[in-house]
């Protein structure tokens, strides 16, 4: 009775630290797998959601009303929805879109949900191979995405890190019928800025997330820019309340506290140069809080079992559709975190 699709698969999660730590007898892990901020929430993120906490006993809002305007005084003013991560804001526009047979274009390797959320729809996942670099191949993609319904690009990219320039986003936009998800989840990190193209193009919809700069993984807030005549389409397609009322207060209180992702972005940069230098491996450029690194001849795999029998917890990329078997995913966590890792990885 359970459709193909949900037979088997599914997500792949990162391992448990605490499942490291009591098997290899670790007090602590460095948790490097997750690309999440080390960090604990900001003092008015946490505020916020203790006072939010204690009108639990009503639904919350519809309309994120308050959130909007947020995000709006800081981004500009831009269309906005939100939803339960990121994760909930794509599955709400596939599914606002995609019918049975829809074809979608996905850039490829990337973030997996996108094929997950389009199959539970039923529509048919087109993955186009990037190129030797991990770059998009525009060409390529408009030639694939022209004529489908929706299609997919995540910059900076996961798990390679790549960023696609603005000016060949504005080209793909530019020639295709369909809709393009730009996926954001990382923009923060890198020197680029997309919000711009909204004032071009009325196919584009940017995905961003509360649970990296912001350090809010746990409290499930992602929010998208779009078209004017796509929002009322989203709002008609989500799930009621998705967006509890707790998250939303401390995605409020977190995006009036610049300080604490400033803070965070600059420990990114000074660690990324740092990896890039001391890693005795090829890591690819990347323009977000992560790096990817080539282990050949060894699987990731292997080397995500070794690292973490010295209390380093990564991201075998093995699982990333059309990547390869020798990568794994770092993310830049605390110093001592990091410095555990720098230590670990010249030692395989």
């Amino acid at each position: 009775m359970v459709r193909s699709c949900f037979q088997n698969g599914g997500y792949v999660f990162a391992g448990k630290a605490e499942d490291i730590a009591a098997r290899y007898g670790f007090s602590e892990v460095a948790r490097l797998a997750s690309n999440e901020n080390p960090s604990p929430p900001s003092e008015a993120a946490q505020a916020a959601a203790a006072r939010a906490i204690l009108s639990c006993n009503r639904y919350p809002g519809t309309t994120h009303g308050e959130l909007i305007k947020k995000l709006q005084e800081i981004n500009g003013s831009y269309p906005v929805v939100a939803g339960a991560g990121m994760d909930g804001v794509i599955e709400t526009v596939v599914r606002s879109l995609i019918a049975c047979g829809d074809r979608v274009v996905v850039s490829s390797p990337t973030f997996s949900f996108y094929g997950l959320a389009v199959g539970a729809q039923g529509g048919i996942i087109d993955y186009l191979p990037r190129g030797s670099s991990y770059e998009v191949d525009t060409e390529s993609f408009i030639t694939a995405a022209r004529d489908a319904k929706l299609s997919f690009i995540c910059s900076p990219n996961n798990p390679t890190g790549t960023v696609t320039a603005p000016e060949d986003i504005a080209c793909i936009l530019e020639n295709i019928n369909g809709i393009l998800f730009l996926d954001n989840a990382y923009v923060e990190f890198s020197d680029v800025d997309y919000l711009h193209l909204l004032d071009q193009y009325d196919n584009l919809i940017i995905g961003r997330t509360m649970s990296k700069v912001y350090g809010l993984a746990g409290f499930r807030v992602g929010y998208a820019f779009v078209p004017e005549w796509f929002r009322p389409c989203y709002i008609r397609a989500e799930t009621p309340f998705a967006l509890n009322a707790v998250s939303e207060a401390a995605a409020i209180g977190a995006l009036s506290d610049r300080s604490y992702a400033d803070r965070y972005i600059s420990h990114v940069t000074e660690w990324r140069k740092r990896f890039r230098e001391e890693i005795p491996y090829p890591v690819a450029p990347s323009g977000a809080n992560f790096v990817m690194i080539d282990l050949a001849p060894r699987t990731g795999k292997e080397a995500m079992d070794a690292l973490a029998r010295m209390g380093v917890l990564v991201r075998s990329c093995e699982s990333f559709p059309g990547l390869g078997e020798t990568f794994i995913r770092v993310s830049i966590g605390a110093d001592w975190e990091c410095e555990r890792f720098l230590s670990a990885i010249v030692s395989l």
